[in-house]
């Protein structure tokens, strides 16, 4: 994050020299005012300048997004990156003939690839960005594939009386299991364990 300490006759006039030195519109910087200045008498006498500190801000989008190219980059793999954004959502769609290697087992890889860009795009914002990234329309066939598993094991439980435990997973797919059976007659969910190892589990009501 670049900074300067800028003074001038006025806080507007510290401000403007502190943009032209960083070289970028005042929407990009948060200012603040240090000293406010005073006004020499006679134009000479008491006076002194106004001192400001003008930081320049990150854009998180661009951030996260320079951050999964570089990783895919290092990976060597034949993968573009097309971005998304709605509100303070970041939806990232990778595409391209090695795109089997970013989402590896069970989505593990892109998984961790969205996680690790989430944190990359919170690290200098203080309202809560949210992430996502899929390939080849994972998300909606994991999600679609954890449904039909929990109704399944709900029927299970509801059979035998006795809980299953579901292997550890993300908190974004334990919350598709929980409002899957959320209604359920027969069964609870629960979410146990600590990360990264927490996992699910069906118990009969």
């Amino acid at each position: 994050m670049s900074m300067i300490t800028a003074k001038g006759q006025t806080v507007e006039l510290a401000v403007q020299f502190a943009l032209e030195q960083l070289q970028v519109p005042r929407d990009k910087v948060e200012i603040h005012v240090i000293d406010e200045g005073k006004k020499a008498f006679l134009g000479f006498i008491g006076g002194r300048p106004a001192i400001v500190e003008v930081i320049v801000t990150k854009d998180p989008v661009e951030e996260a997004e320079l951050y999964l190219k570089s990783i895919i980059k290092a990976m060597d793999v034949d993968v573009t990156v097309e971005t998304d954004v709605k509100g303070r959502e970041i939806h990232f769609t990778l595409s391209g003939s090695d795109i089997g290697v970013l989402i590896g087992k069970r989505g593990n890889i892109l998984n961790y690839l969205q996680y690790v860009t989430k944190l990359v795009a919170n690290r200098s914002t203080k309202q809560y960005i949210g992430v996502t990234i899929d390939a080849e329309n994972y998300r909606d066939k994991r999600k679609n594939t954890l449904e039909s598993l929990a109704l399944r094991l709900a029927k299970q439980v509801g059979n035998t009386k006795k809980r299953v435990v579901l292997e550890p997973m993300p908190s974004f797919e334990r919350k598709i299991i929980h409002q899957a059976l959320s209604n359920h007659p027969y069964v609870i969910t629960t979410s146990e364990g600590k990360e990264p190892h927490r996992h699910v589990v069906v118990s009969p009501k």
